[in-house]
C-alpha cells in the first residue's frame, strides 16, 4: 500500500455543515434522490447534494498542480479520473498540462452532459465497479476522489481491482471516520454512501486487496 496524502483535504474543511440540519429535513428522502445522481444531485436544491455545482475558475487547481507534482506527470502522460462527474478536475490538470491525456468516466448522465466543454470528448457513461474496457497499466495514474464509498463492499472490491490493475500509480479518496463524533457527522451528512468506515478499516480492506497506490481520507469534523 502506498502513501496517505493530504491533497483534498483543504479544499473540503473550506465548506461549513450544518450536520443536524441536514439530519432533520427528510434525511430519507433526499438521500433516495441524490442516489439517481442525476440533475437534482448536481445542480437542484443542497439538500439532495451539491446544490449547484458549477464551474469556478482555480477552484481545483491545487489538487490538479498537487496530483501533477506528485505523481511527476508531464505533457503526453495519462490520467483516468473513475468518478470524473463534470471534469472540472480534469480540465484543471490539462490547464496545466496541455499534453497531458485525459479520461474520466461517470454514472451520471447530467454531470457528463454538464462537463467542460474542453474535456467532454475524453468522458463517458460507466461503472466504477465493472471491467474497465483497457489493458493492464494503460494509464500514468488513476484517481478517484468520492466515489469508492459510494459502492457496496463487494463493487468496493471490483473497482479498487480495476484501478490497481490499468494504473502504473493510484490515489483515491475516501470518506472516513477516526471517533464518534466524525462518525456522527459523516452518518449525518452522507447521502450516498454505501460503505461507511472507520479509516482502520479502509486500511485493512486496501491491504487485503492488493491495493498498492496512495490515498486519502475525508474526515466530517
Amino acid at each position: 500500500m502506498g502513501r496517505l496524502l493530504n491533497i483534498v483535504t483543504p479544499l473540503h474543511t473550506a465548506t461549513k455543515r450544518d450536520y443536524m440540519g441536514r439530519m432533520n429535513d427528510d434525511k430519507i428522502g433526499c438521500s433516495l434522490k441524490a442516489r439517481e445522481y442525476e440533475a437534482d444531485y448536481w445542480d437542484g436544491d443542497r439538500r439532495f447534494g451539491y446544490g449547484g455545482y458549477r464551474f469556478i475558475e482555480g477552484r481545483w487547481a491545487p489538487v490538479a498542480k498537487a496530483l501533477i507534482e506528485t505523481y511527476g506527470l508531464k505533457d503526453g502522460s495519462s490520467v483516468l479520473d473513475v468518478g470524473c462527474g463534470k471534469g472540472f478536475l480534469l480540465y484543471e490538470m490539462q490547464k496545466i498540462l496541455p499534453g497531458l491525456k485525459v479520461t474520466g468516466f461517470d454514472i451520471s448522465k447530467h454531470g457528463l452532459a454538464n462537463a467542460h466543454e474542453q474535456v467532454k470528448p475524453y468522458l463517458f457513461n460507466y461503472r466504477a465497479q465493472d471491467v474497465y474496457p483497457y489493458g493492464d497499466d494503460s494509464f500514468d495514474l488513476v484517481i478517484s476522489l468520492g466515489t469508492l464509498h459510494n459502492l457496496r463492499l463487494y463493487e468496493l472490491e471490483a473497482a479498487l481491482k480495476e484501478i490497481e490493475r490499468v494504473g502504473k500509480n493510484k490515489y483515491v479518496m475516501v470518506e472516513g471516520y477516526r471517533n464518534v463524533a466524525e462518525l456522527h457527522n459523516l452518518e449525518c451528512w452522507a447521502l450516498t454512501a454505501e460503505s461507511i468506515l472507520h479509516t482502520s478499516e479502509w486500511i485493512w480492506l486496501y491491504g487485503k486487496l492488493g491495493y498498492t497506490g496512495d490515498y486519502e481520507f475525508i474526515y466530517f469534523e
